[in-house]
């Protein structure tokens, strides 16, 4: 029969001074015992709430089952799956039990987002960084960030500040800008606007990026002219995914020197073709049909 005294239970009632001890923790998917880790009270919680999804992925759906199989007092697994649930990472139904959250699904489906991205561009964008001897970037959107994936340095003598797993600014970032091509001009203006509150600084006026990011958009890629980094010149270009959405975006950059408005206007081809081979990889499908929204969209 199914345990369901906790839909009855008050988290106020339960006892504030109920002291954990130290206990044997049990793998839940195999049943074996685990020698316990030596740690902080605040790691062990958080090795104890990740024992508690693990027994739920399992099948353990009510806290008679999760006590037994993770060895904890009833009072210390409630506390622990009251908070797993406020935060999604689990879901309660009376007469049903736990279950896995959606905060989870969310998760897994961005982690694999973003292994499958890597792992399917890395080959192209090596392949662009030796053709044009430039630095190439792989980005995926970040809240109101450019998050930087992957950094393939160029053979030239230049240096580009970007790292692997750097935030950078979406407005002066031909990679942020390319991966906000399909928004409409109300979200570009909302995030032109953040960034200014932000104190990012930006010699562009709004006015002019916005008429440059209509530009951009019809032309399926864009640029940072010297607008993120002093002297520093870039191309990018966003990657779909099988619903034609953007998930990444990979860009070229170099020295001003080396990226006058001729040769942006080639690497802009090159870059589009890269994207376009990551996409395809992606499920994508090459039907300039799929735009047609996005245009609408934007008026």
């Amino acid at each position: 029969m199914t345990d369901t005294s906790e839909t009855r239970a008050d988290p106020s009632s339960l006892p504030k001074s109920d002291k954990e001890v130290p206990e044997k923790r049990t793998g839940a998917a195999n049943g074996k015992a685990v020698t316990p880790l030596k740690t902080l009270s605040g790691s062990q919680t958080l090795v104890r709430g990740l024992d508690v999804l693990e027994a739920v992925a399992a099948g353990a759906t009510n806290l008679a089952a999760l006590c037994e199989m993770l060895d904890l007092n009833r009072s210390t697994m409630h506390r622990l799956a009251t908070t797993l649930v406020g935060q999604r990472y689990l879901s309660f139904a009376p007469r049903v039990g736990y279950s896995l959250g959606p905060k989870l699904l969310e998760l897994g489906y961005q982690a694999r987002a973003q292994m499958s991205l890597q792992r399917v561009a890395r080959d192209h964008i090596e392949t662009l960084a030796a053709s044009t001897g430039d630095t190439v970037h792989l980005g995926i959107l970040d809240g109101s960030r450019a998050f930087y994936l992957d950094k393939i340095s160029g053979s030239r003598r230049v240096e580009i500040s970007s790292r692997i797993g750097e935030r950078q600014p979406l407005r002066s970032t031909g990679l942020g800008k390319a991966l906000i091509l399909d928004e409409s001009e109300a979200r570009w203006r909302e995030l032109y606007a953040y960034e200014d509150r932000e104190g990012t600084p930006y010699e562009v006026s709004l006015d002019l990026w916005l008429r440059r990011m209509h530009g951009y958009a019809a032309a399926g890629y864009a640029l940072d002219l010297e607008e993120n980094e002093d002297r520093i010149r870039c191309v990018a270009a966003p990657v779909r995914d099988a619903a034609n959405q953007i998930v990444g975006a990979v860009s070229v950059s170099s020295a001003a020197q080396y990226m006058d408005d001729a040769r942006m206007q080639v690497m802009a081809q090159e870059v589009r073709n890269t994207a376009r081979m990551i996409s395809l990889n992606l499920g994508w499908q090459d039907d300039s049909r799929q735009n047609l929204p996005r245009a609408a969209k934007r008026r």
